[in-house]
């Protein structure tokens, strides 16, 4: 619920909106009234809300000011209902199968497998005349597995799946298959030497690695955010000030289509027709040749920004639209295959006398390497090490350190909060650091495990 105008409305830093349970009898009146009282009470809650704001803002002279909800076209948009159809008891008893790989190894201290199905619907209806219906559904398996080192270091391994199409998710061979390797590769972890102290030099990234350093330093950045009450910047986040300004190196470019449904044969969970906002999806460019020429807008303009793009999704919990990455496509002028990519890597090295440099296979949250790896100068062979940190994997690195990219192509759904995807090749710093990681590390198990198949208690 907004209150005002456009210039000037109710809305500061959060939404005045209620969440409620809705009767689903078909019960037109109760339906009505549930409406009425919550419409109410957001209602009144906007009208406090914006007399708040008037007041907080006669303590700042704004010198460009800005209008607080852009206007945009009404849309009347009705598509298909999404629903759920599949067999829960095979999918129980792949789960189950998979799981059941972990006993194996008696020192896997944890294994889960889970599946999350959802159909969302969406309803929206406006003041202005918008009417949207539009329904997805995400289908999500996860595995995921934790053991400890020797000295006590705790070692995550996880592996997803996130698709819109359900025949896309993995068969039962499939899913044991990964399983398998997922626990070979915790095995692996376990007696895998610590990485050295202090490292800097050239770094490999997968594309699969790759698609969290785009997500967390370039998607979270480029959203147009309006700043807080009486702060002068455009936006907020690493590249407030960086608009026309040069952020990744000239061969890499960046758009965001949620018009787009797959990519490669697999959908994308980004895919959208009306954002949450009631203004219809379309292709945004972001950066051109290294350039950034645009972010992703809601319905709150900022400056030099006044109307929507159609990047204004609804998260949970504040359930209020805010601009949102969806389908965040990095597209490479210069690529190289993964063989060339690797001898790059290697060349670099011995031009500075190195004797290994690093791959990265795969990432955890907040830019930790999960899966990395020496890669030897002389010969070219891998030895998996653990325990190490990015010192220095920043924008100022990708602005200034990103030399190459790959001609492959990764596709990350992401699900949770508000569902977009990152579509990315593989990339090569010619420099980064790399440290061993300050990190706690419990003691073992006192006793050792129970035997698997006893039968007894």
């Amino acid at each position: 619920m907004r209150v005002g105008d456009y210039k000037q409305d109710s809305f500061f830093g959060q939404g005045q909106g209620v969440m409620d349970f809705m009767p689903v009898d078909d019960d037109v009146m109760a339906l009505r009234h549930q409406i009425w009282i919550a419409t109410d009470n957001a209602y009144k809650a906007a009208a406090e809300a914006l007399t708040a704001k008037q007041a907080q803002l006669k303590q700042y002279s704004v010198d460009q000011p800005v209008d607080d909800f852009a206007r945009a076209e009404p849309v009347v948009s009705i598509g298909p209902l999404a629903h759920l159809d599949f067999d829960s008891q095979r999918w129980t008893r792949m789960l189950q199968a998979a799981s059941a790989l972990s006993k194996a190894d008696p020192q896997v201290e944890s294994f889960d497998s889970a599946l999350n199905f959802v159909a969302v619907n969406r309803y929206f209806v406006s003041t202005e005349g918008t009417v949207v219906r539009s329904g997805q559904t995400i289908y999500d398996v996860r595995i995921a597995g934790s053991t400890q080192a020797a000295d006590g270091m705790r070692l995550e391994r996880s592996q997803g799946y996130s698709v819109t199409d359900l025949k896309e998710l993995p068969s039962q061979d499939t899913l044991l298959a990964d399983t398998t390797k997922m626990l070979a590769t915790l095995k692996e972890l376990r007696t895998a030497p610590l990485a050295d102290e202090e490292y800097r030099g050239p770094v490999l990234f997968s594309a699969d690695a790759a698609s969290t350093v785009f997500s967390e330093l370039v998607g979270q950045n480029v959203l147009g955010l309006k700043p807080d009450l009486g702060q002068p910047a455009r936006t907020k986040g690493a590249y407030a000030t960086s608009y026309k300004s040069r952020v990744l190196p000239d061969f890499l470019s960046i758009v965001d289509d949620p018009t787009l449904a797959s990519v490669n044969g697999k959908s994308l969970m980004g895919k959208y027709d009306v954002d949450d906002d009631g203004v219809r999806a379309m292709a945004v460019s972001l950066i051109e040749s290294g350039i950034l020429v645009n972010y992703l807008m809601g319905r709150e303009p900022i400056r030099n920004f006044p109307t929507s793009n159609g990047h204004g999704r609804a998260r949970l919990p504040q359930n209020y639209p805010g601009p949102s990455l969806g389908n965040f496509v990095v597209h490479a002028s210069e690529t190289s295959s993964p063989e060339q990519l690797k001898k790059k890597l290697i060349d670099l090295c011995q031009k500075r006398q190195l004797p290994y440099c690093y791959y990265v296979e795969t990432m955890a949250p907040q830019r930790a390497p999960r899966l990395l790896y020496k890669v030897w100068t002389n010969d070219g062979h891998e030895e998996l090490v653990r325990g190490a940190v990015f010192d220095d994997l920043d924008t100022r690195a990708l602005r200034s350190n990103l030399v190459a990219a790959g001609n492959d192509v990764n596709v990350e759904n992401l699900s949770l909060n508000v569902p977009h995807s990152i579509v990315n090749p593989s990339i090569l710093f010619d420099e980064l650091e790399v440290k061993r990681a300050n990190a706690n590390k419990d003691k073992l198990p006192d006793y050792p495990p129970p035997a698997v198949g006893s039968g007894k208690p």
